[in-house]
């Protein structure tokens, strides 16, 4: 068995006790243990205007951790000027949020050649490399260049959009040429890998020719859809134990009966808040009933705040949350409790359970784990139910959700209704078919169909 080398921008286990955060850490953390590897990254520390100094090398069990720091110049070209001010707003159909710069283009692809330089002496001939999202996408590239021959997979975590928009920034086809450069490169749906081959056949770069290949230029490699799951039956675990946790007790005391709609999003354009708060408040308006007998939980953990954009949304999530509260609170119920900072996953699991709707609504998301945790973290004997986002690629697997279009106002809230008064008989049914697809599609699953993939291809 040939070693597994990791590479993503940043890398959960650099901070002690952070690799068990997510079930992505975990499951790359087991792969890299099984087979001996390396996980390299960005240490998230500049070097300010020096060259940053010699890669810190961690050592633990099987796996060495391989931490680099980046100038600032690079932090600011790299990663908060291409990566996310270019990349993730149009692979989230977000054209006006795009802010094209040739200084900002040249940072990311210079990243990615001193990402490549750090990396190679440390590969052996047979080593398998999988590289990690949007920020490395020309890697694979630089490695060619190098005289890299080792098999090369991708896995592109965000929606990957179709060739229309892809086609607004200024170095597509760069983009294009660099994924290419791959093995394999993976999305999370069809409907991304379908926008893929489309833009290879819209600019005459290459065609889909069966079996799951596609060819650009005289490059043959492999393209596939691998949805990320979770860890489902530690979360489950977490779910059950949260029970008697102390804040998930005082959550379940401070709601006094109420029944409980919960949101936990990062703060990003992308999550649909603004729509979603005018949904639940559109739900309160048309529905006297639950009036006072309701209480919206969103928790939002601030994201990427040194962008502009990130402040300005915290302020006017915050404001319009406060608005609805002022207008439809009484002396003794706050419709909406916005938590602006993040919760361990242990207490999330237990607000899970006590929620009877998980309103997951992004106006896009590759995947959205969120809406697996609320559906692992549900009593069997009383299960709530996830309303979610026709575009989120969740709602491609799981198909006991209700599916909502989130700029529809009236429609979300119509589904916030739906499922606070949905039959027990009907939930417990919807939630099974949910739950016996994650199942089997855990995110071990998800690791092992993409090396075992990688290695054939």
């Amino acid at each position: 068995m040939s070693r597994l080398v990791i590479v993503s921008n940043r890398v959960p286990a650099a901070k002690k006790g952070g690799a068990a955060a997510g079930g992505l850490a975990v499951a790359l953390e087991a792969a890299l243990q099984k087979r001996g590897g390396i996980w390299m990254g960005w240490s998230g520390n500049s070097s300010g205007e020096n060259e940053p100094g010699q890669l810190s090398l961690q050592e633990d069990g099987k796996i060495t951790y391989a931490l680099t720091d980046l100038t600032e110049k690079d932090v600011e070209e790299y990663y908060f000027g291409f990566a996310n001010r270019v990349l993730w707003p149009i692979c989230h159909y977000r054209l006006d949020l795009a802010e094209y710069g040739r200084k900002e283009m040249a940072g990311y692809f210079r990243v990615n050649r001193f990402f490549a330089h750090r990396l190679a002496p440390l590969l052996e001939p047979d080593d398998t490399i999988w590289i990690h999202d949007y920020h490395l996408i020309p890697l694979a590239a630089e490695l060619r260049q190098m005289g890299i021959k080792n098999r090369i997979g991708f896995f592109h975590h965000i929606p990957w959009p179709p060739a229309d928009v892809l086609a607004t920034m200024p170095v597509h086809e760069e983009i294009m040429r660099g994924l290419a450069a791959y093995d394999l490169v993976g999305f999370q749906t069809d409907y991304d890998l379908e926008n893929f081959a489309g833009c290879l056949r819209r600019e005459e770069m290459g065609d889909a020719i069966g079996d799951g290949k596609f060819t650009a230029g005289d490059k043959v490699f492999k393209g596939g859809a691998y949805g990320i799951g979770i860890e489902t039956e530690a979360f489950a675990e977490f779910a059950r134990k949260a029970v008697s946790h102390a804040m998930v007790h005082k959550a379940r005391q401070s709601i006094e009966g109420r029944e409980l709609i919960i949101g936990v999003d990062r703060l990003d354009y992308s999550k649909g808040l603004t729509q979603r708060i005018d949904a639940f408040e559109r739900f309160v308006k048309t529905n006297p009933a639950h009036q006072s007998n309701v209480t919206y939980l969103q928790v939002t953990p601030k994201s990427r705040s040194e962008v502009p954009e990130y402040e300005q949304m915290q302020r006017t999530v915050a404001e319009q949350a406060g608005r609805v509260n002022g207008a439809l609170g009484t002396v003794d119920w706050v419709p909406i409790r916005y938590i602006n900072r993040s919760l361990s996953r242990p207490i999330l699991a237990g607000l899970y359970r006590l929620a009877k709707v998980g309103l997951v609504t992004p106006l896009r998301d590759g995947m959205n784990l969120v809406a697996k945790e609320y559906v692992a973290a549900q009593d069997p004997e009383d299960p709530g139910v996830l309303v979610l986002s026709r575009f989120a690629g969740a709602a491609r697997e799981l198909k006991g959700a209700l599916l909502v279009n989130p700029y529809d106002i009236e429609g979300t809230a119509n589904a916030i209704a739906r499922a606070l008064n949905m039959p027990l008989e009907e939930r417990q049914e919807r939630w099974r078919r949910m739950m016996d697809y994650l199942l089997v599609h855990d995110v071990s699953q998800w690791c092992d169909d993409f090396l075992q993939d990688l290695k054939a291809a």
